[in-house]
C-alpha cells in the first residue's frame, strides 16, 4: 500500500477512536489510561469501510500487555535508562509503561495500522514518547534494542513460532526478552522463567474476565545431551 494510503488510513483510524472510544483507566493499572471499545462504539463501521480490517486486538485489555505493563511499572529498574521493543504493541499500553518507567526510547511495532494509530493516540494521552513502527519485524533481524518486550503473541501455533524463532534471534544479539501472558495454548514453557505473577482483566477470559497471568524471562535453548553423557 503506497504510503498516501496508509497515511490516510491512519488519520482515519484516528478520527474515529478519537471520536468513539472512551478513555478509561487500566484496571489493575490505573496510572495508564486508554482509548478502549465498548458496546457503543461501533468499530463494525470500519470493517464496513475497509476490507483490511482486522481483529482490533488495540482496542481491548489482554491479559499479556497488562500483566507486562504492570511488572514494568513495579520494577522500573527492569527497562530504566535501556532501549525498549514493544513487539506487536496492540493498544501500546506495554512501551507506555516502559516510557514511563524510565526507558530511554520505545519503539512499538504492529502490523496493523489501525494499532499504530491507537498507540499514538494513547501514548499522547499517558504524556509519553512512542515510535511505531507498522511493519512485521518477525521477518527480519531485530532493530536496535537492548530489551524486547511481548505482551500476549502466544495464542495462534503459526505467530508463535514466528514470534519464537524472533526472540532467538534477538537472544543471539544479546537482546534481553520479557514475555507477558495469561498462559496461553502456544507459549513455549520449556523456555521461560517465571518472573511474577498477577491477576489481571483479560478480554479473551470467561465469567468475570480476569485470570492469573505470568511475566517471563525467555530464555536461550539447551542443546540435548549427546548420548552417553
Amino acid at each position: 500500500m503506497p504510503m498516501s494510503e496508509l497515511d490516510s488510513k491512519i488519520g482515519v483510524a484516528r478520527n474515529f477512536i478519537s471520536a468513539n472510544l472512551p478513555i478509561l483507566p487500566v484496571p489493575s493499572i490505573p496510572e495508564i489510561s486508554l482509548h478502549k471499545a465498548g458496546p457503543q462504539s461501533g468499530l463494525w463501521r470500519l470493517a464496513e469501510q475497509d476490507q483490511e480490517f482486522g481483529s482490533p486486538y488495540w482496542a481491548h485489555y489482554w491479559g499479556g500487555g497488562l500483566v507486562l505493563a504492570r511488572y514494568l511499572l513495579d520494577r522500573p529498574d527492569a527497562v530504566a535508562g535501556r532501549r525498549v521493543l514493544d513487539l506487536g504493541a496492540g493498544s501500546g499500553i506495554v512501551g507506555i509503561a516502559a516510557a514511563k518507567a524510565g526507558a530511554a526510547e520505545v519503539i512499538a511495532a504492529d502490523v496493523d495500522p489501525y494499532a499504530v494509530a491507537a498507540i499514538g493516540l494513547n501514548a499522547t494521552i499517558n504524556g509519553v514518547t512512542i515510535l511505531t513502527v507498522l511493519t512485521d519485524l518477525t521477518k527480519g533481524e531485530p532493530p536496535a534494542a537492548d530489551i524486547v518486550c511481548v505482551g500476549d503473541l502466544f495464542y495462534e501455533a503459526a505467530l508463535a513460532e514466528r514470534v519464537t524463532a524472533f526472540l532467538d534471534r534477538c537472544l543471539a544479539r544479546g537482546i534481553e526478552v520479557l514475555i507477558g501472558d495469561p498462559w496461553r495454548a502456544h507459549l513455549p514453557h520449556s523456555r521461560l522463567r517465571l518472573l511474577a505473577e498477577y491477576v489481571v482483566s483479560d478480554f479473551g477470559a470467561t465469567g468475570a474476565g480476569s485470570k492469573p497471568s505470568g511475566v517471563f524471562a525467555f530464555e536461550i535453548q539447551n542443546a540435548p545431551a549427546k548420548p552417553g553423557r
